[in-house]
């Protein structure tokens, strides 16, 4: 399936880009590694913290999407006009059938961001529906976590300025996974009771200015500190 066909038929109006919570009602926003800084006082990476988020995303991963679910891995890449893209990073080494790789569908879109950079810049994304099972996700949220560490691997290649931009869309549950860094990702769906036990589990991991609105938005009570663990 088209991942924009898909879209505007679940979730129309969404544009696929950052901040998919604050576009769509029904969402959820999650702090990831909250508690231990990136750096010790030595300049040194903590990877506890990188543990700690690898851990976070991986748990949230598992509690939205079955091996078996259909999913669209969808890549947005960045870059000037007339650019060449180097590597992505995202399909090739994380894909258990490369043959795959043949289902790969490429299309290019206007810039989503700055309206200055429009007529200079361009989206490239890419997109696959497989299912869960065929991707090796762990891969791929380790890497958008670790994107702007160069010390630590895997990690996605950039094209220009930027790193791309990668979600899971689940076109089974109808949920949409971003990880956009170490510091956090955003999860939302087309119906609230899907994201309604997800919240009440991991309610901690949310910034508490967040929370009611948040909980408002799935159909909770204001009440929502439901987890202390």
């Amino acid at each position: 399936m088209d991942v924009t066909e898909y879209l505007d038929k679940n979730i129309p109006g969404l544009q696929l880009i950052p901040s998919i919570y604050k576009q769509w009602p029904i969402g959820i926003h999650f702090l990831l590694g909250e508690g231990i800084y990136q750096f010790d006082e030595k300049g040194k990476l903590r990877l506890k913290r990188f543990e700690k988020a690898y851990q976070q995303a991986w748990t949230i991963f598992n509690e939205l999407f079955d091996q078996e679910d259909d999913l669209i891995l969808v890549t947005n890449v960045y870059l000037q006009k007339q650019q060449q893209i180097q590597k992505v990073k995202v399909y090739q080494p994380n894909l258990r059938d490369k043959n795959n790789l043949n289902k790969l569908n490429v299309e290019t879109h206007p810039y989503p961001f700055d309206p200055d950079e429009k007529e200079g810049y361009e989206m490239q994304r890419f997109s696959l529906h497989c299912q869960v099972k065929d991707v090796r996700v762990e891969h791929i949220l380790k890497a958008a976590i670790n994107e702007d560490f160069p010390p630590l691997k895997p990690r996605f290649a950039r094209n220009g300025a930027d790193y791309p931009d990668v979600f899971f869309v689940n076109a089974t549950r109808d949920i949409i996974l971003f990880i956009y860094d170490d510091r956090g990702c955003e999860v939302i769906a087309n119906k609230a009771d899907k994201l309604q036990p997800l919240y009440q589990k991991y309610a901690h991991w949310v910034d508490d200015f967040e929370k009611e609105q948040i909980a408002k938005n799935l159909g909770l009570p204001p009440d929502n500190d439901f987890s202390k663990s």
